[in-house]
């Protein structure tokens, strides 16, 4: 069974697809009156689901009942995703953390299901049997040029 927490992120995501502009204003207290949980909850699922890491930006406005206003960056431009690739991941990326990367790549459709199986096999610890000192390392390495790979 889903987590809350899915089911939120899920809920957002299809708002935000039947936006013109990508583009999602909505009340924190409401959404979390429609799923009966705690406005913190709501902040969980947006700082975690959905930040600059993952191809959205989150603007709070306080005051008069307060928003949010949730934004999905069109990336459009290869050479700014490939700075992206490089900024972002750094010298250094964990299994987890690698599989968000090639989730949000499967999600904007810069990847395909097969390229993120074949990726997710090639950055598992299972696979990079190496000293922790140095895994995470090679790692960050593998899923770079991996991702720059397949956007050229």
């Amino acid at each position: 069974m889903a987590r809350l927490s899915d089911i939120i992120e899920g809920f957002i995501k299809d708002m935000l697809e039947g936006t013109d502009e990508n583009v999602l204003e909505i009340q924190r207290n409401e959404l979390a009156n429609t799923f009966h949980c705690a406005p913190s909850q709501i902040n969980y699922v947006l700082t975690t689901r959905f930040s600059t890491d993952r191809g959205y930006y989150i603007e709070s406005r306080r005051g008069g009942g307060g928003c949010i206003i949730i934004k999905k960056i069109n990336i459009d431009n290869n050479d700014y995703i490939r700075e992206v690739i490089w900024n972002n991941i750094g010298s250094e990326i964990n299994q987890q953390l690698a599989e968000d990367y090639i989730s949000l790549f499967l999600e904007r459709e810069y990847i395909t299901e097969r390229e993120s199986l074949l990726m997710r096999g090639a950055i598992n610890d299972k696979t990079l049997l190496l000293p922790q000192s140095i895994r995470d390392k090679v790692r960050a390495q593998i899923l770079k040029t991996m991702l720059i790979a397949v956007i050229d």
